[in-house]
């Protein structure tokens, strides 16, 4: 995992998303998630490069169960956008790089 990439947990979960600034995308995803582990060198390498623009962050389910129900998390992989600490996007399954960026708005 990238150094650009911050794991959350429930008690950073909040203050992360809700940050002013960058848009910040929290991947939701699993050890056990093959597609999970398919967008994972996606994710690094849109952190190093936009790292300026989007804040790349991750969220174990497993780990973290009460923040996936909280946001109706039902299938992994699913990538939240956060703007202004709201949803303002929604993106489920993996996708490949030139689309994750398309979907994120960068």
């Amino acid at each position: 995992m990238s150094d650009s990439v911050e794991n959350l947990t429930e008690a950073t979960f909040d203050d992360t998303v809700a940050a002013p600034g960058a848009p910040v995308v929290v991947d939701f995803w699993a050890d056990w998630c093959g597609p999970c582990k398919m967008i994972a060198p996606i994710l690094d390498e849109i952190a190093d490069e936009q790292g300026d623009s989007v804040k790349i962050t991750k969220l174990n389910v497993d780990e973290n169960p009460s923040i996936a129900q909280r946001f109706g998390v039902m299938s992994i992989p699913t990538i939240l956008v956060f703007r202004d600490g709201e949803v303002d996007k929604r993106i489920v399954g993996a996708k490949g790089k030139a689309q994750l960026l398309e979907e994120i708005g960068l």
